[in-house]
């Protein structure tokens, strides 16, 4: 079998050249080795930072599949008119169970009245003149959000105070 083809020009020994040295071959070789190393540790790294990524999606993704629900419960609660009814107080403990298991998966909720709106933690549904807030203050949260600062799964829906002018 004719291997020369499946080798590149300068793979092939010349015939007429002088045989290298071993201290240059044992060189060459350990060069090789180091660039192999160092090309696999780089593989490893990268599969790491994807895998995470990755991981990170498929939470994001899981974690979203339970808001509709989650929206579903508190909807039910808005509308139970029974403090006392053991089945509003079921729902109830199902609801906080999910927002549990939401903070579990990095995603803490947030439906703070009072606090300064950001466009990071809050999405505007309506401004309204309270001049018992400052302006520029969240004053009534319709949907509560979910998650922080990097990592929102979904913004708190807020009214906030109207600005001066």
């Amino acid at each position: 079998m004719d291997t020369s083809a499946d080798q590149s020009p300068a793979d092939v020994p010349d015939p007429g050249a002088a045989p290298e040295p071993p201290d240059a071959q044992i060189a060459e070789l350990e060069d090789r080795w180091r660039r192999t190393a160092a090309d696999l540790d780089n593989l490893r790294k990268r599969y790491a930072r994807d895998l995470d990524r990755e991981r990170a999606a498929e939470r994001s993704k899981v974690a979203a599949a339970w808001l509709p629900m989650l929206d579903n419960l508190e909807l039910a609660l808005a509308h139970a008119n029974g403090e006392a009814d053991p089945l509003v107080a079921g729902v109830r403990a199902i609801r906080d169970q999910a927002v549990q298991v939401l903070e579990q998966l990095g995603y803490p909720r947030h439906s703070e009245v009072g606090v300064p709106f950001s466009p990071e933690m809050h999405e505007v549904v309506s401004v309204v003149d309270r001049p018992d807030f400052p302006p520029g203050t969240v004053v009534e949260v319709v949907r509560p959000g979910y998650g922080e600062n990097g990592r929102q799964l979904r913004p708190a829906a807020v009214i906030v105070s109207r600005r001066e002018g």
